[in-house]
Parts: structure tokens; C-alpha cells; sequence
């Protein structure tokens, strides 16, 4: 792995914090939960801090958010280069329309169904993959803010059965989809149930960010490259093209209903 400067300056500040206060890797490993192994990685710059491992540090050493804002940073540094701009456009958006005929979206994947994502296709090495695990499960933070965004997701009935991973793999996942639509008031969850026929949704992926100010715009993702659009014309459009999947999809609780129902299916 690539060392970036951020992730240098996380190595140094957890090395000093904890030199001062006069702990071990072992014993600092021990107060925040992890492997002393982990912590001797994150030291050297061999594994990339998770934002959990940020936030417990901070407890640790009472650092006032100091080890999440660099964590942060690195995030940014190693998230590929054509997405960071839909990356603060995410994260600042007040509402996020998202839909998905192919994978279960990014925000509300799993730690197991994401690795599993990244590793099928045989492309990544073992270190490219954690690091983009961890990127992907950054950003779901989003979802554990006091007031997340809105965040209406539509997904196709083949992204539930479609194995991604093995079925333990699978049947988390999909519990996991219950759980956030059912707990997570801002978040709502549709299917588009397999005996629709043809719909606007099958020419691919797409997510439309409501931002705090100013318009909307339309994110495209394909193999290693990404599109934000946000002429008035195109959006207008892309808008349509939701409403029209939206209009084939099934209510919200019809569809949590199938998704528990599918999850069993991979028991």
C-alpha cells in the first residue's frame, strides 16, 4: 500500500499520544478493543485506520476528535480519483435518490458483502481490497448522524438474489436492509419485484443528491470511472427516469416484507 502523508501523520500522533500516556501497543489494544497486531500495523502504516479505531483512540487519549479528522482525511486520500467530487457531494447532500439493478447500494452494504464485491472480480490486490472495504463503510456514516439525509433507495429484486459472497454472506446482508429501513426513520427502501418487464431501470445504475443549496445533480458510476451531471436539462430527466422506476417498485413495507422473505431463502 501506497503511504500517504495522512496516514503517516495518524502513525505519528497515535505513536506520541501513546508514549504519553505511557501505554503499550499491547495495552492501548486492550482499551480500545483491537488486536495489539492491528495497532503495530496502523504504527507503521501497514493497515489503514477504520473511523471506529479513530473514534476509540480519541477516547482513549481524549483528543478531542483529533484522530477521526485525520482518519477522515486519509479517507479522502484514498478514495479513487473520479470519485471524490460525488464524494462531498454526498456527504453534504439533504436527500439522496438511489437506484441499484445490479448490487446492493454502497451505503448500505456490509462489511462482508462489500469485501465480497471488491474481491470477486479477481482485479484487487488483498491491501487494494481492505482499503476500499474501509472507504465504502466511511461513508455510511452518513447514516449514524443525529439527522441523516433523506435517503430513498430503490433496488431491483435480482440484487436480492444475486450471490455475492456465500449465503451467510448473503442472508446478513439482507437482514442488515431490514434492520436500516426499519430503525432508520430518514431511510426508505423499494424493490422493483423480478416480474416487472422492461423499465427505465434497466440501463443502469444511478443517484440523484439534493444538495443544501443550489441544484441537483446526477451521479453515473461504470468500470473505473464516474460522472457527476448537473445540467438542468439531463437532471430534469434523470428525475423523470426515477419517478418512473419509483412508480414500478413496491410500497415500503411490501418491500421490507420481500427482503425478509428472501433473506430466509439463504438460510
Amino acid at each position: 500500500m501506497e503511504r500517504s502523508p495522512m496516514l503517516e501523520h495518524f502513525a505519528e500522533e497515535l505513536r506520541l499520544a501513546r508514549a504519553a500516556a505511557g501505554m503499550s501497543q499491547a495495552a492501548l489494544a486492550e482499551a480500545i478493543n483491537y488486536s495489539q497486531p492491528m495497532v503495530a500495523k496502523v504504527e507503521s502504516c501497514e493497515r489503514r485506520p477504520s473511523l471506529d479505531f479513530a473514534r476509540r483512540c480519541d477516547a482513549v487519549f481524549t483528543t478531542d476528535g483529533r484522530f477521526v479528522r485525520i482518519q477522515k482525511r486519509i479517507s479522502r486520500e484514498i478514495v479513487v480519483q473520479y470519485f471524490r467530487e460525488w464524494a462531498g457531494v454526498e456527504q453534504e447532500a439533504k436527500a439522496l435518490r438511489w437506484f441499484e439493478p445490479v448490487y446492493v447500494p454502497g451505503l448500505l452494504q456490509t462489511e462482508a458483502y462489500a469485501r465480497a464485491v471488491f474481491a470477486g472480480p479477481g482485479l484487487l490486490s488483498a491491501e487494494e481490497i481492505e482499503e476500499q472495504v474501509a472507504t465504502r463503510l466511511d461513508r455510511q456514516e452518513i447514516l449514524a448522524r443525529a439527522k441523516p439525509p433523506l435517503l430513498t433507495f430503490v433496488v431491483d429484486e435480482h440484487v436480492l438474489r444475486r450471490p455475492i459472497g456465500d449465503r451467510a454472506v448473503m442472508r446478513e446482508q439482507l437482514l442488515h436492509l431490514v434492520k436500516v429501513a426499519t430503525s432508520v426513520p430518514q431511510v426508505r427502501i423499494h424493490v422493483v419485484p423480478a416480474s416487472t418487464g422492461a423499465y427505465a431501470g434497466l440501463d443502469g445504475p444511478f443517484v440523484l443528491a439534493t444538495p443544501q443549496a443550489g441544484e441537483p445533480a446526477v451521479y453515473f458510476e461504470g468500470h473505473w470511472h464516474g460522472q457527476v451531471d448537473d445540467r438542468p436539462d439531463f437532471v430534469r430527466h434523470m428525475i423523470d427516469t426515477w419517478e418512473t422506476i419509483r412508480s414500478v417498485a413496491l410500497p415500503d413495507q411490501q418491500s421490507i416484507d420481500l427482503i425478509a422473505e428472501v433473506a430466509e431463502t439463504w438460510s
